[in-house]
């Protein structure tokens, strides 16, 4: 079985480092699946529900990514992502909490930093509801 390394990491600290045999990133312009040997390319990723097939492992890994930047060559896949949770460190309710606040803050918001602030924290709940629908989806949570 063929693998690449892949590395994902937040503002805060790396969220996954290993191989993969098989990953699905949320970028602008879709889902992009990535097997090893892919073309080198970069994209914008956008908030959503980052998949990773791991070689001897049922389950698939999910982090959920509130955006960033991919970079992907024949052997290495990197996410640089602004907010990244793995998936059973998620709460729906918490989650939910969490847009609501932001969306006020958005509202408030008396100056850009303020607003760019709550917008990071809007796309950041985005990501885990993302990731926890399709948890429950595909995992019949």
């Amino acid at each position: 079985m063929s693998t690449l390394q892949v590395e994902v990491v937040s503002n805060e600290e790396r969220i996954f480092s290993g191989e993969a045999s098989f990953v699905v990133v949320p970028t602008q312009t879709g889902e992009l699946g990535i097997y090893p040997r892919h073309e080198p390319i970069m994209s914008l990723v956008r908030p959503g529900a980052l998949r990773l097939t791991v070689p001897n492992q049922k389950e698939e890994i999910l982090v959920a990514v509130s955006g960033g930047i991919l970079e992907v060559s024949p052997d290495k896949l990197t996410v640089l992502a602004d907010v990244a949770v793995r998936s059973e460190e998620m709460d729906k309710e918490r989650a939910e909490e969490a847009k609501k606040a932001a969306e006020a803050n958005i509202k408030q918001a008396k100056d850009d930093l303020a607003l760019a602030k709550a917008e990071v924290a809007l796309a950041a709940a985005i990501a885990q509801l993302k990731t926890l629908d399709y948890l429950r989806a595909h995992k019949k949570l």
